[in-house]
């Protein structure tokens, strides 16, 4: 299965058992989503959302040898828009990352790849004044 999140692209295992949502064995889902599996319940960097507890044994389930979190029943309780094609999910922003930034006019940080195909960060320019352009071909 195939992962589109935060500019990045994952393969990661499936779940044999449930294919009609996303479940991601723990081990893979920070790499693939950005979140963690903390006590306090998952987290993204400062952010962290509690599991409810009547969900939490739904999705959090042992299968196939591996433990594994329902992403996509997550996904729907923080408002987290996504898209399936075939084995192909897209994720889109978390909202509530993206109302911070709103709110407090601070770009995140994101990274691109250059034309000679060094990989630039935004934070590589903190302290400098930054124009971003941006075009798209659709």
């Amino acid at each position: 299965m195939i992962i589109l999140a935060n500019g990045k692209t994952n393969e990661v295992a499936q779940r044999t058992d449930d294919t009609d949502a996303l479940w991601i064995r723990l081990g893979e889902l920070s790499d693939a989503t950005g979140w963690q599996m903390k006590p306090q319940g998952a987290c993204l960097g400062d952010l962290c959302v509690p599991l409810p507890p009547n969900k939490r044994e739904e999705w959090i389930a042992d299968a196939d040898d591996w433990v594994w979190f329902c992403y996509s029943e997550f996904a729907e309780m923080i408002g987290q828009k996504y898209a399936r094609d075939g084995n192909v999910w897209s994720l889109g922003s978390v909202p509530q990352v993206r109302r911070s930034g709103l709110e407090s006019a601070i770009a995140p940080d994101f990274e691109v790849t250059e034309r000679n195909g060094d990989t630039l960060k935004l934070s590589d320019l903190h302290g400098h004044k930054v124009v971003l352009f941006t075009w798209s071909s659709w």
